[in-house]
């Protein structure tokens, strides 16, 4: 299962996560993992196209941080809502089988 946290604080993004594999199906062929991981990849190549956000991103297998550094610009907080929404949006599809997504005031 993918575990998804978000930390808030206001209505800013202080923090997200994302650990585990979907497993819904095996490597190379899950379908939920590579919907998830496209929404978060296309968001942080976003964040750092798109605005002057001060956040810094790192990856390994199975795992994605991306940690933000002061308040959010208003696109910066578009695109992590976007993602969130799109993130939700997977995690009803498939009644929390195979991602779970967890908002946190901090």
């Amino acid at each position: 299962m993918i575990t998804i946290t978000v930390k808030k604080r206001k209505n800013d993004y202080v923090d997200f996560r994302s650990k585990g594999h979907a497993g819904y199906a095996e490597a190379g062929q899950d379908i939920v993992c590579a919907a998830v991981s496209a929404l978060i990849i296309n968001t942080v190549n976003s964040l750092e196209t798109f605005t002057e956000e001060d956040f810094q991103a790192a990856e390994e297998d199975g795992f994605v941080s991306i940690r933000f550094f002061g308040k959010n610009t208003e696109k910066g907080r578009l695109l992590m809502d976007s993602l969130i929404l799109g993130l939700t949006e997977i995690e009803h599809s498939y009644n929390n089988r195979y991602l779970t997504v967890k908002v946190k005031e901090v």
